[in-house]
């Protein structure tokens, strides 16, 4: 049974602990994507990194997430870094691989034509090959954005300094409310942040959208050809 008494009573507090995991996931999706930029770019333009970047990547994503959380604690102390070196290495598996998969799908004939332009290495990079690795690149911000505010909700087991709406669920593990609280705020965090990274991503990729539109048409008019005629 929920007490909504308990509920309008702790408005403020909850406010605070949805802020504070907004705050710790937006810094580890920040470091993570700045890291993971790097380490794509050099698996790109050097093949033989890839396999240890992307390996070591998937072999700390393995890792499960309370262990890691408990065994920084004697390392490097209850602190900020405490919550965001694990937040931050679960990023780097879906970033790492979503970066190069974009980096990747842009077609050799515009980075050939991107070079008969004069464009420098570094130049075709930002001027041409990210432009249009966006859609992969915000298709993996998306899903380390769900997973990362999965983990916070997870790190609620360090105490009331850290774990956002994930302190209510182990506060008092026999208080339905404040689980309940905890738990449904989390879900719906995962939710509208999904659901605003999309509508980010439909307004700088809608040429997508129009290759799409233009696919659907294409099928259509073949559809309509295979009719036989009565």
């Amino acid at each position: 049974m929920i007490e909504w008494a308990w509920i309008a009573d702790h408005v403020g507090a909850i406010a605070g602990r949805l802020a504070q995991h907004i705050e710790l996931t937006a810094i580890a999706l920040a470091v993570g994507f700045a890291i993971s930029l790097v380490l794509a770019i050099a698996s790109v333009r050097v093949r033989r990194v890839r396999p240890f970047v992307i390996g070591v990547a998937g072999v700390v994503f393995t890792i499960p997430s309370l262990a890691l959380f408990s065994a920084l604690v004697p390392i490097i102390g209850l602190s900020l870094l405490t919550v965001e070196v694990p937040l931050v290495l679960y990023t780097l598996v879906i970033y790492v691989r979503n970066i190069v998969a974009g980096l990747e799908s842009v077609p050799p004939d515009v980075i050939e034509a991107a070079d008969a332009m004069g464009y420098t290495r570094n130049g075709r990079l930002a001027r041409v090959e990210l432009p249009l690795a966006v859609p992969l690149m915000i298709a993996g911000l998306r899903l380390a954005s769900v997973s990362t505010i999965g983990l916070v909700t997870i790190s609620g087991i360090l105490g009331d300094s850290f774990g956002g709406l994930g302190f209510f669920i182990f506060e008092r593990p026999t208080f339905a409310t404040e689980i309940l609280v905890g738990a449904a705020g989390s879900i719906g965090l995962a939710i509208a942040v999904d659901i605003l990274l999309g509508r980010l991503q439909q307004r700088l990729t809608p040429w997508s959208r129009l290759d799409v539109a233009l696919d659907v048409a294409t099928s259509g008019r073949s559809a309509a050809q295979r009719v036989p005629e009565i």
